[in-house]
């Protein structure tokens, strides 16, 4: 079998892999990009493409177990559980539940933010001299109402966001119709969360900065990473489906396939695959000019350059299992009833994979006991905003240069107490 040498093999080509290559490669050091797909078509690929440095609300809050018994039995419901997986997900579903504590709740927010803070200024540096520095677009996220009283903005989690810093903005019907007249008229209310950005086609953004690693060196593996084990003189050996690799350094941004490749090293963390869908409109006849949520059934629409996507859902059914054709059909109804006027003639689907950590923080840091280990994954429903800081502190610590901010909330050593 073949095999090469490399100072790091980064293993995992979705967006927090390109971003720590990226910023690698950038340092000089000699780096190795290992995806079995191509780089940039993971979980973010087919997300809405916001980018918040807002975006600090965990998934789990306050009372939010009362609300899940009547989410399920909903069709159009923002979460679903494969009925023979509910049993293998009960552990990590109570470990979800105990995160909604609320001084664990803000303890959790605090970390988002660091991870998400600068993230629009991140993305338009690394997109720079790249010609393709209009993939970022600064916009609003409009969480749409149709009950007034449920746009409360002193609900926690709006507090959580204007605590951080963020603008919020609550308006009416009329302003709203103003803002995106192609929302349906159903909608009594908004909050506006102001001074972020969107990305207009999340693929490609990822291909962009994969084109700019190239550029600086960088090489790419298209394989399936089988294992990976330290040998006698402590360097990593990868073996793929096609060689032998060996690295002095390894980081591990598999996302939800983390788990597998961890787990012969004594590490067992409680990723679970949470799997979300989208739809995208070639010709929707309407047009969007920010980020919108419709928050009673939290999907996410937005005009892309490949036309409106609209992204959503949590579904529960493993790591390997088909798509369900019922949430495509339910996304393809709520998207419709959101947006009247939308042409629904031509349209694509697409499912793909959260990394989905019961904390919603992701593991970011070097791995203790195994010396020349990082990880970077399970960022859940944050990839995409949360890549360009990841990146950033991964090049920190693999380069000796720590950054001045408190790791521990990421080790992947707090679920191994």
């Amino acid at each position: 079998m073949d095999s090469q040498s490399t100072e790091i093999a980064v293993v995992g080509g979705g967006i927090v892999g390109i971003c720590c290559a990226l910023e690698l490669a950038e340092t000089g050091l000699k780096v190795l990009l290992i995806d079995r797909d191509d780089p940039g078509q993971g979980a973010s690929y087919g997300n809405a493409g916001v980018i918040s440095p807002w975006s600090s609300v965990p998934q789990s809050l306050p009372g939010v177990w009362q609300h899940i018994p009547k989410w399920l039995v909903k069709s159009d419901g923002p979460i679903a559980i494969k009925p023979s997986y509910l049993f293998k997900l009960a552990p990590w579903a109570l470990r979800f539940l105990w995160q909604s504590r609320l001084h664990r709740t803000r303890e959790i927010s605090t970390a988002m933010k660091v991870l998400n803070q600068n993230n629009v200024d991140l993305f338009k540096a690394l997109l720079d001299g790249t010609g393709h520095e209009d993939l970022v677009r600064d916009s609003y996220y409009v969480h749409a109402y149709r009950n007034e009283k449920q746009a409360d903005l002193n609900s926690l989690e709006y507090a959580i966001r204007r605590d951080h810093g963020a603008e919020l903005e609550k308006i009416g019907r009329q302003e709203l119709r103003l803002l995106e007249p192609a929302l349906s008229g159903d909608f009594e209310s908004a909050i506006l969360i102001k001074g972020q950005a969107r990305s207009l086609s999340p693929g490609k953004l990822g291909q962009v900065l994969m084109d700019k690693f190239i550029n600086l060196g960088g090489q790419f593996v298209k394989s399936e990473v089988e294992h990976f084990q330290r040998d006698a003189k402590g360097k990593w050996v990868i073996k793929t489906g096609q060689e032998i690799i060996h690295a002095d350094r390894i980081v591990l941004s598999l996302g939800a396939w983390s788990k597998k490749l961890l787990k012969p090293l004594g590490i067992d963390v409680p990723l679970e695959a949470e799997r979300g869908y989208h739809l995208e409109f070639q010709n929707p006849g309407i047009e969007l000019n920010h980020s919108v949520m419709d928050v009673d059934v939290k999907i996410v629409a937005s005009s892309m350059s490949g036309g409106l996507r609209a992204a959503g859902t949590a579904e529960f059914a493993g790591l390997d299992a088909p798509p369900n054709m019922k949430r495509i059909e339910s996304l393809h109804t709520s998207v419709k009833r959101m947006l009247p006027d939308l042409n629904t003639s031509g349209f694509s689907h697409w499912m793909g994979t959260r990394p989905s950590l019961p904390d919603s923080l992701p593991c970011i840091g070097q791995v203790a006991r195994h010396p020349g280990l990082y990880v970077a994954f399970g960022h859940s429903h944050y990839g995409l905003m949360m890549a360009p800081k990841t990146g950033e502190i991964i090049k920190n610590l693999v380069t000796g240069n720590p950054p001045n901010i408190d790791l521990s909330p990421y080790r992947v050593e707090r679920f191994l107490n």
